[in-house]
């Protein structure tokens, strides 16, 4: 195997990886999240041992190789009492670090609100922060901005 600083690397849709590929990455955030063993995570997932340790280090969700990141959220919020202190709430839950928030002069009872977060210690993936945010009734519409490395 090549020194890793003479490894490449390359970014890749989801939806042109083999199903072994996908299923290894499934293994791996049940590992992390849920705590399983190997044998029970594979189980679920319908791989075999062998693919899954075939591609175990080969294969990574993009956020994790980044270590250190600001990620941008713009939100549209109804405008009612409590609206940002429950947001802010939402985000220190997943353990992310408010770096800015800008928040526009609510009109026609709407506001925008665009958070510059550090999502270094983020506690759950991209998509599910996301789906947290969209969750809360309050929330009318929330995207990632941009998101990169220090």
């Amino acid at each position: 195997m090549k020194d890793i600083a003479e490894q490449k690397y390359y970014l890749v849709r989801e939806d042109v990886l083999t199903e072994a590929m996908v299923k290894t990455l499934e293994v791996k955030k049940m590992l992390q999240r849920d705590r399983v063993s190997i044998l029970d995570a594979v189980a679920k997932t319908g791989l075999s041992r062998s693919a899954f340790y075939k591609y175990r280090d080969a294969v990574f969700p993009f956020h994790s190789i980044v270590k250190e990141r600001i990620l941008t959220v713009f939100l549209q919020l109804e405008d009612r009492s409590g609206t940002l202190a429950t947001l802010l709430q939402t985000v220190a839950d997943v353990r992310c670090n408010i770096l800015t928030i800008h928040q526009t002069i609510p009109i026609q009872g709407r506001a925008n609100v665009t958070l510059s977060l550090d999502v270094t210690a983020m506690s759950v993936d991209l998509e599910t922060f996301l789906q947290h945010l969209k969750k809360l009734d309050f929330v009318e519409s929330a995207e990632i901005v941009s998101s990169g490395s220090y």
